[in-house]
């Protein structure tokens, strides 16, 4: 990635915030370190992947995880995403939508696999939709829509409009409670979705972050003081380490966001993902916005016909 040094930051493009030394070789880290705690949940994603065939999540469409696959106009590609809807979906009923955003170097296929969240989803009656935000890398627009030096060059344009334009598909091809969709992100993905919420705010009702690798000065989460917000944060984390989260915390304290915080003593980067499930689940149940959501923003156009399973 091109980068250029001025004062002790680094700017990732014209347009973009700059961040830190410190921070930038802390994003650095993602690249290796998380890449390799994330082979320890490989087997497990691939073995479920070969028990869970094309045909049956085909056949049986709800209680079992869907590959989707859409057209994206302006990437000039088709994109991948999962789905899960609940056995208790019923189409004259309206459901809860929670948008799961995965971490670097992962895929939509990992974290929509991640322990007790199809469970929770069945418990609670939510559907679950996971984007790829373009590709594993994107960040969700985070770092600004052009960075110097990523491929294609517009990668956090893509990446940002990849997450609306699911959101769209999915809001008008089920039956969505629009005052109850929620974010979830984990890494980058919780960066991810503290940077979505904070640009779309009247979108979601609830956000819930667990090690958010989020880089920009909390005076940017204003727009979403009127949001709860859930912070999950593991002690022993090494790669979103638990100081910069409480900074992140109090700071955001402090342009009035309404935080909860959670620290689970001895936790790492990955098990407080889906270790404390419940108790965000528990959170998404208590809020839901008072008018529904508009349509989603910046989204191309729903072309139902393009939206195929595979």
């Amino acid at each position: 990635m091109r980068k250029t040094k001025e004062r002790g930051r680094i700017y990732f493009a014209q347009h973009a915030s700059p961040v830190t030394i410190d921070q930038w070789i802390l994003i650095n880290e993602f690249r290796s370190f998380e890449v390799a705690i994330l082979k320890r949940l490989g087997l497990a994603i691939l073995i479920a992947t070969l028990i869970s065939t094309d045909a049956l999540a085909i056949e049986l469409k709800t209680g079992v995880i869907l590959n989707r696959r859409y057209n994206f106009t302006l990437a000039r590609k088709d994109l991948d995403y999962t789905l899960y809807i609940p056995k208790s979906y019923d189409n004259t009923k309206k459901y809860p939508l929670i948008v799961a955003l995965h971490g670097l170097r992962s895929n939509p296929q990992q974290i929509i696999r991640y322990p007790n969240l199809q469970r929770l989803a069945e418990k609670h009656n939510y559907i679950i939709v996971a984007p790829m935000g373009y590709n594993d890398r994107g960040w969700y627009g985070s770092f600004g829509w052009r960075v110097g030096g990523s491929i294609p060059e517009n990668l956090g344009e893509l990446s940002e409009k990849d997450v609306l334009n699911v959101l769209a598909i999915t809001r008008a091809g089920l039956k969505i409670d629009e005052r109850r969709v929620y974010l979830y992100g984990h890494s980058m993905g919780g960066g991810g979705s503290l940077h979505l919420a904070a640009k779309y705010p009247d979108q979601f009702a609830a956000i819930a972050v667990a090690a958010p690798a989020y880089y920009k000065p909390a005076a940017t989460l204003k727009k979403i003081s009127q949001t709860p917000v859930f912070i999950v944060q593991g002690e022993l984390d090494r790669l979103v380490r638990a100081a910069v989260t409480q900074r992140l915390v109090k700071s955001a304290k402090t342009v009035g966001l309404q935080v909860t915080y959670q620290e689970v003593v001895g936790g790492s980067h990955l098990e407080v993902a889906w270790d404390t499930l419940p108790k965000i689940f528990d959170f998404y149940n208590l809020h839901s916005r008072k008018q529904p959501a508009p349509a989603v923003p910046n989204a191309q156009p729903v072309m139902k016909k393009l939206v195929v399973e595979h």
